[in-house]
């Protein structure tokens, strides 16, 4: 019996993914996380770990993050409280949707999920106060992989819902795409 509803994307691999809730008058059930059913959409690895995101401003924008091979990692995410617009941007050299991007609305309330694939950049804008998220990684974080894409690139031309009213300096001053960057190669 299947607890998710797996919607393909526009993007390749991208994959939305809509969790059912059992509930009676305690509250609800529901799966976050099933190696059965995502490993027909992708999903290959083992989680690596989950993290645990708190934001507290509405508007503020955290992204967008990547991390290089051989340590590049999927992402299942996951909205616990609040509202975010939840958003990953295609950087796979050849794929024939290089540098788009595509955006979904997750919340606690409508329970669905990002499916992430390797291969894309990563960040979110929230449209509540107070939003948390999981995150589920296929591989552990490696600071010397880490990179990062300016969310407020006009190449990638993210059309934020809000003003983002807060971000990090290190998320701002991350570099503008330019002739250079070809792509991430899996």
């Amino acid at each position: 019996m299947s607890r998710f509803e797996i919607i393909p994307l526009p993007l390749d691999g991208l994959q939305k993914i809509t969790r059912q809730y059992l509930g009676d008058n305690r509250g609800f059930f529901s799966r976050i996380f099933c190696v059965e059913e995502l490993s027909s959409v992708g999903w290959c690895k083992q989680i690596s770990q989950i993290n645990h995101t708190q934001t507290s401003k509405q508007g503020s924008v955290r992204g967008m993050h990547f991390q290089l091979p051989p340590y590049a990692e999927a992402k299942l995410v996951t909205c616990i409280r609040g509202e975010v617009w939840d958003v990953a941007v295609d950087l796979r050299k050849n794929s024939s949707t290089f540098l788009q991007w595509h955006a979904e609305r997750l919340s606690a309330e409508n329970g669905q999920a990002l499916l992430i694939p390797e291969g894309f950049a990563h960040g979110f804008q929230t449209l509540t106060a107070d939003a948390e998220l999981l995150y589920c990684h296929s591989a552990p974080y490696t600071p010397s992989a880490e990179v990062g894409l300016n969310p407020q690139d006009p190449v990638l031309a993210i059309n934020w819902p809000l003003a983002v009213t807060e971000i990090s300096n290190k998320d701002g001053n991350h570099p503008m795409l330019n002739a250079q960057f070809q792509g991430v190669v899996l």
